[in-house]
């Protein structure tokens, strides 16, 4: 610049600002502050586990799956019959010499929903060619790592050692739109829903630690013991705390005036409606019915529509993989009796059981056992309706023979 033309500036008064000073200190201590965690990951981070709701439906699928006895069932010409030995003994009773079925599978549906993100895996150990144990891995120690194999999309990492996924049995739910060997589970769905319910559990904890004051007095603001904390201390204990209980107090007019408020309460800020709705959400993507999470009453056709759609659905993802990754024969395979979780009332079973008996579908001891009693002896035989004679005898009526009468 020429110093004529400094000069013309420096005359009209010009003057330029000296350029900032930035520190990297500064930028470090924004992106330590809790304003910069909220921007960089879009707030607190909410632990699905932490949710009540969200852990009231997961427990109750992994409680009702772990309920069901597992059958190992053969394709016969006749039909599919129920299989019992070892190997179903293995499964239904101590599929790991920890645990018994009740528990492992109770896990397994536990870290396939919640703790795995969609995915759990089960290791199958082997001694003398015969199946030992089947180990849960837990989902913290593994990793599922996508490779560009031809013969394998991915491969299980395991403390170090690598598996294949022909060597494990790889549990997955809600399956990945572009990787579909890899589950999803439920954390995108339900990051918004959990986030508002620990919002108003927060919320409502707070107004029942500190509720609003039930009393608001208003006092003459020139009063000059307003303006030191010991004189608004006399101040109530004169007119207040030495008022006997059920006495009516004597004040001036001009320098009280009491009124009694209500406390602000959870619908008057909405938040049980907003908790409802939230809750419902929860619910309605695990397809549980609202009443089990503490909403409405009991309802059981809802109830037998949850157990055949929600908890079959995980139900079959376990089945299958047993089957795929355990069974070798392809006449046999996994099945868990869905009819034990159903809600029926005895009359109905008892109802149900009798029209079967009486059109030679079933035997009474089936019957029997359907309430729960002990097979009798004496009622093993198919039984006729009208006359209630065993079904091998009906040719032998003398109405059919031609030997007269209805008699047998």
């Amino acid at each position: 610049m020429s110093k004529q033309k400094k000069k013309r500036r420096a005359q009209s008064g010009y003057t330029r600002d000296a350029p900032l000073q930035t520190s990297d200190r500064t930028y470090s201590a924004w992106l330590c502050s809790d304003e910069a965690f909220k921007v960089l990951t879009a707030g607190q981070y909410t632990r699905l586990s932490d949710c009540p709701e969200v852990r009231m439906c997961v427990s109750l699928y992994a409680d009702l799956i772990s309920n069901m006895t597992l059958y190992l069932m053969l394709n016969t010409d006749g039909g599919d019959i129920r299989v019992k030995n070892e190997l179903s003994r293995k499964l239904d009773i101590e599929p790991d010499r920890y645990m018994t079925r009740k528990s492992f599978i109770y896990s397994l549906v536990w870290n396939l929903m919640l703790d795995g993100d969609g995915n759990q895996i089960v290791l199958p150990i082997f001694k003398g060619g015969y199946l030992d144990r089947l180990k849960l891995l837990p989902p913290n120690e593994v990793s599922i790592v996508e490779t560009p194999s031809e013969s394998d999309d991915y491969k299980i990492i395991w403390r170090g050692r690598e598996y294949s996924p022909d060597e494990v049995l790889h549990f997955r739910l809600n399956p990945d739109s572009s990787r579909p060997w890899l589950g999803t589970g439920y954390r995108t769905v339900l990051n918004e829903v959990t986030r508002g319910l620990k919002q108003a559990t927060k919320t409502k904890t707070a107004l029942m630690e500190s509720p609003s004051p039930s009393i608001v007095i208003k006092v003459d603001g020139y009063n000059e013991k307003l303006q030191t904390k010991e004189g608004r201390a006399e101040m109530a204990q004169q007119y207040i705390d030495d008022t006997q209980s059920g006495k009516p107090w004597f004040m001036q007019a001009d320098t009280f005036d009491i009124q009694t408020i209500k406390p602000l309460t959870l619908n008057d800020l909405a938040i049980a409606k907003n908790m409802e709705i939230d809750k419902r959400t929860a619910a309605g993507i695990f397809r549980v019915p609202p009443f089990l999470v503490g909403i409405g009453d009991f309802d059981r056709e809802a109830y037998n529509n949850f157990i055949s759609t929600g908890i079959m659905s995980v139900s079959k993802v376990i089945e299958q993989e047993l089957t795929r990754g355990l069974l070798i024969s392809r006449d046999m395979y996994w099945r868990f009796n869905q009819r034990s979780l159903m809600s029926y009332s005895l009359e109905e079973i008892v109802s149900a059981g009798s029209q079967m008996v009486d059109r030679i579908s079933m035997r009474r001891n089936e019957w029997r056992d359907w309430i729960g009693l002990p097979p009798d002896s004496e009622m093993t035989e198919l039984l006729a309706l009208e006359n209630y004679i065993p079904a091998t005898m009906l040719g032998n009526q003398k109405k059919l023979t031609g030997t007269g009468g209805d008699e047998t």
